[in-house]
């Protein structure tokens, strides 16, 4: 099977930034139970190392939420040379981290995968320019120096390109560090609004200026949770039950404050780049851009889908050649795990 926009590809290009090298698959231990207890198994990968990004279920460990609704949840992360998609291919693991663009590239290869949530709610992926510079809007990227990745020239620098009048010889490799955007303020570069902002306003004493994807109308569901056709219909009760503590995970981690220190422990145990301002500041961006609280997850709880936003995204894409037409969206997902109203306030 070929021609995957894999999870592992979108985050090397917004990750590989931050100098981080791969630390291998994590196995976590469960929070204290009765040993008398019989727990079904379920594997669980991650598209990157551990972060904060991906809090929600390090709380459903450390919460013992997983082990409540019987479950041992084996949560590995990924890295940079790891193919997640392959391994949820080849039944190596039970369900992986993914994105949109991976649920409709199952839809064209006839493979018989699917999304059943989508914690993301906006696409994390940000344009970063310096600050003082007028950068504030997308029609502002006219007649300035694009770093973007391959990654991203694949999937939303088309739609983006379209939109807003923009030319691919703007466009100079993503080197994945910050010198060439330090060097000159008329370049814009790609990241991940939890982690390079950060980083670049540790560099330069102050906020750059950031633009979120999803704000140009890229309605991508990010951190989504891919899985086989076939376990969701064999075994439908007991991944009713992974999603509902996952993303009562996800609805206490937002939060913040003590109750999740024990998830942030294991986030640094498995991740040692992750530190407490690093994660304080990830989780400040997430809840300020509703990138998991917004759109249907408000009326519908976190993890929430729609058929009308499915159709819209493939459309976007479909429009500017990035996904061929005659695509089944319907065959891209399913609703029969979400929309439950779970963490909505």
């Amino acid at each position: 099977m070929t021609g995957f926009v894999t999870g592992a590809a979108w985050r090397l290009d917004r990750r590989a930034a931050l100098g981080m090298a791969l630390a291998g698959p994590l196995l976590i231990p469960l929070a204290r139970r009765p040993r008398a207890q019989t727990l079904d198994g379920v594997i669980f990968h991650t598209d990157w190392r551990a972060q904060a990004e991906h809090g929600g279920y390090y709380q459903a460990i450390a919460a013992g939420l997983y082990a409540r609704a019987g479950i041992e949840c084996d949560l590995r992360q990924g890295g940079p040379s790891l193919n997640i998609g392959q391994l949820l291919l080849t039944g190596r693991v039970d369900m992986i981290m993914s994105n949109s663009f991976e649920a409709f590239t199952y839809v064209r290869e006839g493979a018989p995968f699917y999304t059943i949530a989508a914690i993301f709610q906006k696409d994390p992926q940000v344009l970063i320019g310096h600050p003082d510079t007028g950068f504030d809007s997308f029609e502002k990227l006219k007649g300035r120096t694009l770093l973007i990745g391959s990654g991203g020239r694949v999937t939303y620098w088309p739609y983006l390109r379209r939109k807003y009048g923009l030319q691919d010889r703007q466009l100079r490799p993503y080197t994945f560090n910050m010198a060439p955007f330090l060097a000159d303020k008329n370049v814009v570069q790609q990241g991940f609004l939890s982690s390079e902002p950060y980083s670049i306003a540790q560099a330069i004493g102050r906020q750059p200026s950031v633009l979120l994807l999803a704000d140009a109308g890229f309605s991508a569901y990010q951190t989504t949770i891919a899985i086989s056709r076939k376990m969701a219909a064999e075994k439908k009760e007991l991944v009713q039950r992974f999603v509902d503590a996952t993303l009562e995970g996800w609805a206490q981690y937002l939060k913040g404050g003590p109750a999740i220190e024990a998830a942030n422990a294991l986030i640094k145990k498995a991740n040692p780049d992750q530190t407490d301002d690093r994660i304080a500041y990830a989780i400040k961006v997430l809840n300020e851009r509703g990138i998991v609280m917004s759109g249907d997850a408000v009326k519908d709880g976190i993890g929430a889908m729609s058929a009308g936003r499915w159709k819209d995204f493939y459309e976007s894409m479909a429009d500017v050649d990035v996904l061929p037409q005659g695509l089944d969206v319907a065959k891209a997902y399913t609703l029969d795990f979400v929309n439950k109203g779970i963490g909505k306030s």
